[in-house]
């Protein structure tokens, strides 16, 4: 006999799909997602077809903008979100690295300006054989797996 795990469907809302596995928290942290009421249903080390976990994130009446998406592909580069309305799925779209990043996060760098002066962080994305961020300021590079570890 299979089993089959089931997860409550939601009315309105976004699920975020395919997140690597140890992801799925650090995402609820850097969208602020615990400090609303809305509710929330996570999936974390979820079996997937390859053998490798996944973690899934489910939130009500909260619609994940492009923007957001764009963040979120520093954590789960193969994303895929669901817009959910009336417990339908009326937009899905895989997320995508955008080119540059203003104000999402900080520079690693501690005698960076961006850290002293009153100027968002700005990073370029190069998106080579491994992903890594440049700061516009300082000029340092960084990898994704880096930013990761940060919490």
């Amino acid at each position: 006999m299979q089993k089959k795990l089931q997860v409550e469907a939601i009315q309105d809302g976004s699920v975020i799909d395919h997140i690597p596995a140890q992801q799925g928290v650090k995402i609820l942290r850097f969208f602020k997602f615990t400090q609303t009421n809305e509710k929330i249903t996570i999936g974390l080390n979820l079996p997937t077809h390859n053998g490798e976990g996944k973690d899934l994130i489910k939130v009500e009446n909260t619609f994940i903008s492009d923007e957001q998406a764009n963040q979120l592909a520093l954590f789960a580069p193969d994303a895929t979100i669901n817009q959910i309305k009336d417990f339908k799925v009326v937009k899905k779209f895989k997320v995508q690295l955008p080119d540059f990043f203003i104000g999402v996060l900080s520079c690693p760098n501690s005698n960076c300006i961006s850290h002293n002066e009153p100027v968002k962080a700005r990073f370029y994305v190069n998106k080579g054989t491994e992903l890594r961020l440049k700061c516009h300021y300082c000029e340092k590079s960084f990898s994704r797996t880096f930013f990761n570890e940060l919490d």
